[in-house]
C-alpha cells in the first residue's frame, strides 16, 4: 500500500527501489542522502563507463542516468509525491566532461508538485563543484497510479516497507 505512507517509509522505500535497480547496480550508483524532496546520490569513476577511451571521460549516458535516478528519487521522498513515480520528461544540458578518476555526485530538489506531475531540478558535479558537469530539469508522475508501477521488484519492495519489514 502507498497511501498513508510515513515520510521515513517514502524514503525507505525509494532507498531500497533505488538499490533494486539493475542500471543502479552496474553503475554502482550510492544513494547519500534522501529526505523531503531531496536527493543525493553518487557514482564512482569506473572505466567499464568511460565514453572516450582517448581522454578517459565517463560517456554522458551513465551521467544522463545518475541525474534521471537521483531525480527520481527525490521525487519519491517528496512530502506531497507519492512514493512511485517516472519520468516522463527529462532535459539534461552537458556543462562540460566530468574530470577522468572524479567521483561524480547528483543533487536533486523536487521543488514543485501538482496533482498529477512533480517538478525537480538537479545538478551532476565531480570534485571541481564549482563548475557543473550537467545540469537537469524535468518533470515526473506524481498521480500515483499503482499502473505506472515500471518493475515486478516495486510490489515487493513497496509491500514490505508498508509492512515495517527490511527487503
Amino acid at each position: 500500500m502507498i497511501k498513508g505512507m510515513t515520510a521515513e517509509q517514502k524514503a525507505e522505500l525509494a532507498r531500497k527501489f533505488t538499490e533494486a535497480i539493475p542500471h543502479c547496480k552496474a553503475l554502482g550508483m550510492v544513494l547519500e542522502k534522501l529526505e523531503d524532496g531531496e536527493a543525493i546520490m553518487s557514482m564512482p569513476y569506473d572505466e567499464r563507463l568511460i565514453g572516450d577511451p582517448r581522454t578517459g571521460v565517463i560517456h554522458g549516458g551513465a551521467v544522463s542516468a545518475l541525474l534521471d535516478t537521483c531525480c527520481g528519487s527525490a521525487v519519491m521522498s517528496h512530502p506531497k509525491a507519492p512514493a512511485i513515480t517516472a519520468t516522463i520528461d527529462l532535459r539534461i544540458d552537458y556543462m562540460r566532461p566530468a574530470t577522468p578518476g572524479h567521483r561524480i555526485t547528483a543533487k536533486a530538489t523536487c521543488y514543485h508538485v501538482t496533482r498529477s506531475v512533480a517538478f525537480v531540478r538537479a545538478v551532476a558535479l565531480d570534485e571541481d563543484e564549482g563548475r557543473p558537469v550537467a545540469t537537469a530539469s524535468g518533470a515526473f508522475t506524481a498521480d500515483g497510479d499503482p499502473k505506472r508501477r515500471s518493475t515486478e521488484i516495486s510490489n515487493d519492495i513497496t509491500d514490505d516497507v508498508s509492512e515495517g519489514g527490511a527487503a
